[in-house]
């Protein structure tokens, strides 16, 4: 990172469904507002949902907006280093999680290389993805894509709220 790199807002995801998973997605936000160079801007309430495509008990979802000077790359890399130190493992394809971090959207960038996809490829299709985002930035989501992921329930945590 450099002093003189302008801000980006990026959003990202958070999920969990191991442990103390409001705890775990609220820690996680704490967390990622001590990135250097990185503010959070909006947060999202947290949103129960059952897993898509995954197993195990319901996920505590939620959405953040930030502002960042970090590169995608290197923002990537310090969010798996957070799922890492919340004890995130990866023993096969979409198994259950401490903790995941995901970067939906980086600014205006189009990212595609073998580590990183920036828009996130699938987040057009989850409701639980959606759902906290178009909560802080409705001119993000338009109410046809939630509409089309009707059969996806995510429900509002009450008092949630950030």
């Amino acid at each position: 990172m450099t002093a003189d790199r302008v801000s980006v807002t990026a959003y990202i995801a958070l999920g969990a469904n191991l442990g103390d998973a409001q705890a775990t997605v609220r820690g996680a936000m704490d967390d990622i507002a001590q990135l250097a160079g990185t503010t959070v801007c909006r947060r999202s309430s947290l949103y129960r949902t059952a897993p898509v495509d995954s197993s195990g008990p319901d996920y505590i979802n939620a959405v953040i907006e930030v502002s960042t000077r970090l590169s995608a790359p290197v923002l990537l890399e310090k969010l798996q280093k957070l799922e890492h130190l919340a004890g995130r493992e990866r023993p096969y394809l979409n198994a259950p999680r401490t903790l995941d971090l995901d970067i939906l959207l980086y600014g205006e960038a189009c990212v595609q290389s073998p580590h990183l996809s920036i828009p996130h490829p699938r987040m057009r299709q989850r409701a639980f993805v959606l759902a906290p985002l178009a909560e802080i930035n409705p001119n993000l989501v338009q109410p046809a894509a939630l509409q089309a992921l009707s059969d996806q329930k995510v429900e509002r945590i009450a008092g949630t709220a950030l």
